[in-house]
């Protein structure tokens, strides 16, 4: 076995043929925490970034010769459920062979080659895994997109990759179908389907047929693995480009340390497959020899979740703060998770409100993390670690992060600015390479020695962030600063409240105010919208400083989303200001 990691991970296992020698004794092999530790201190910047660098091989293909060796417990590596009875589990040589075989299809069936792009829009269906380490096999770029895409979206992210490939289920094939004339660079189309469907190739009759015998392609660290489109919150997605190392290894750290996953453990995140969560379960777990639980969850229901955790042994789970306020909805008495022992949160911001529920509910605490598309885990609650409640925690290794001015002056504890990773003199390698065909942009997110996020905090004495909200969402009225982080935490706290979006909204006296628009939950949909405005307006002043209570109030059906979910308060404001 040929491996391209230099250094202790390619000394331990470097006589490869196998573990297996004469006499029918196993030759002695790392621990493989020992492994794991040196991969950490790549993450960590304590070792050098290996010049070459592939995760199916020099991960996936380690954990699986010591999976067969007897140094892993007896654990899948994948687990997935639809709910229905049907269940698909692979071990890490499974997992192996079956993407070699779908690495097969790629390169002689699709033709791609490395550099090449390929588009994965398919739901929580096991060919996602397969396909993603496919493209990490073959050197092919993969780009993942939600299933919820409409035509539109999936139009501009072809035209705008130039992606040769795409992946997708049955749902989604008419919609590629009616824009396929318009993407030129669009040769070969997979369909993950029981049935067949002209124009396409049905990936499943192929995988019965691909050999599992594949060489993989030799990457350098810094190679392009991953295109991700930014959520759209404030203008048109823009393209993330990830490598082989920033995702490959720069997620080992986070998934010991925040997630605290060992090879014992099965973890659960029930993001949707499009969205960046979903490859940072993929590799914090994988790299810590985790496996990774699936549920095909076609739509969002609390029960669904809590009686998958009640049955299943679930060690460890990661749910947007969204979901976590739905379960805290439910008399969370009435289950019993016997295996869960830890639980973590990000993509938004966790309300205080949630979190004390969540806790006093399962006895278990919620640990909230924070990054971007084009990072991975810059600020994170640790286990262990003293959580103060409505703070996203410390900074994370080996980030750091600080709060600057716009000109990327460093800040004093206690005051208000741009959350800001140091990039000079060193970059940190766990991190995204650029804005693809976007020069201007990717110059303009950079300010003196810092990359600025695009979100606003501050930082207590303490080294704990505290989230105020993205830079075009902070509103000033009267010369205040107002978060809308804050306010819409103080609404959550009211049962009237399912979810809200804050806003700032004209006015001729105070230059700007604060607008709430709140969809409420079923029980108060009837109840009198001016007598539940004063009474909203009088709680928010009773939880937070009564400044920041919203002077105008609407109650609304639906809040605008972006296809991953988040809230779109730019196009509330533009709303309001007549934009």
């Amino acid at each position: 076995m040929r491996l391209w990691l230099r250094g202790p991970v390619l000394q331990a296992l470097r006589s490869s043929r196998g573990f297996c020698r004469s006499r029918g004794h196993l030759s002695p092999l790392p621990d493989p925490q020992k492994i794991v530790a040196t991969w950490e201190a790549i993450n960590l910047g304590r070792q050098p970034v290996p010049e070459y660098f592939n995760f199916a091989h020099d991960v996936l293909d380690v954990w699986s010769q010591l999976e067969k060796a007897g140094h892993r417990p007896p654990n899948p590596a994948f687990w997935w459920v639809d709910g229905k009875g049907t269940e698909v589990k692979w071990s890490f040589e499974e997992l192996g062979n079956q993407s070699r075989k779908a690495a097969n299809i790629l390169e002689r069936v699709c033709g791609l080659q490395p550099g090449d792009r390929m588009m994965l829009v398919l739901p929580r269906l096991p060919e996602w895994w397969l396909a993603s380490v496919a493209c990490m096999r073959t050197g092919v770029v993969m780009i993942p997109g939600i299933s919820q895409l409409t035509e539109k979206d999936l139009k501009y992210r072809l035209q705008t990759s130039k992606a040769k490939s795409i992946i997708t289920s049955d749902s989604l094939a008419p919609q590629v179908d009616a824009i396929s004339a318009d993407c030129p660079s669009l040769q070969t189309k997979l369909l993950v389907s029981d049935s067949g469907r002209p124009g396409w190739m049905n990936f499943r009759e192929l995988l019965q047929d691909a050999s599992s015998e594949h060489k993989g392609v030799k990457t350098k660290s810094r190679d392009a693995l991953a295109i991700y489109f930014t959520s759209g919150t404030t203008g048109t997605p823009k393209m993330v480009e990830h490598s082989q190392c920033s995702y490959g290894l720069g997620f080992v750290a986070c998934g010991r340390q925040w997630m605290t996953l060992t090879e014992s453990d099965i973890f659960w995140n029930t993001t949707d497959t499009g969205w960046v969560k979903a490859a940072w379960t993929l590799f914090s777990a994988w790299s810590n020899g985790s496996c990774v639980f699936v549920h095909e969850l076609p739509r969002v229901d609390a029960k669904v979740i809590l009686n998958t955790l009640s049955r299943f042994p679930i060690t460890t789970l990661c749910c947007v703060p969204t979901i976590f306020r739905l379960l805290v909805q439910e008399d969370l008495t009435r289950y019993r998770f016997h295996s869960l022992r830890h639980c973590v949160c990000g993509g938004e911001a966790l309300n205080p409100d949630v979190r004390q529920k969540w806790k006093c509910q399962t006895g278990l605490e919620l640990h909230e993390g924070y990054g971007q598309s084009e990072t991975v885990v810059i600020c994170a609650n640790l286990k262990g670690s003293t959580i103060k409640s409505g703070s996203m925690g410390k900074a994370f290794p080996p980030y750091n992060v600080q709060i600057v001015d716009d000109e990327g002056v460093v800040l004093p504890p206690g005051e208000e600015g741009n959350i800001a990773v140091r990039v000079r003199p060193t970059r940190p390698f766990c991190f995204f390479n650029c804005y693809l065909d976007n020069p201007e942009k990717t110059a303009a997110s950079e300010r003196g020695d810092f990359y600025l996020t695009g979100d606003r905090a501050h930082m207590d004495e303490d080294g704990h962030f505290w989230f105020v909200g993205r830079s075009d969402d902070v509103i000033n009225s009267s010369s205040y600063r107002i978060g809308p982080v804050e306010v819409e935490s103080a609404l959550a706290e009211h049962p009237a409240v399912l979810e809200s979006a804050v806003v700032s909204s004209p006015d001729p006296i105070r230059g700007e105010v604060v607008k709430a628009f709140i969809v409420l939950s079923p029980a108060y949909s009837s109840h009198d919208p001016e007598a539940l405005t004063r009474e909203l307006q009088e709680h928010v002043k009773k939880v937070t400083a009564p400044y920041k209570y919203p002077r105008k109030v609407a109650f609304v059906s639906e809040l605008p989303k972006t296809v991953s979910g988040k809230i779109q308060r730019s196009k509330l404001r533009s709303q309001e200001w007549g934009r």
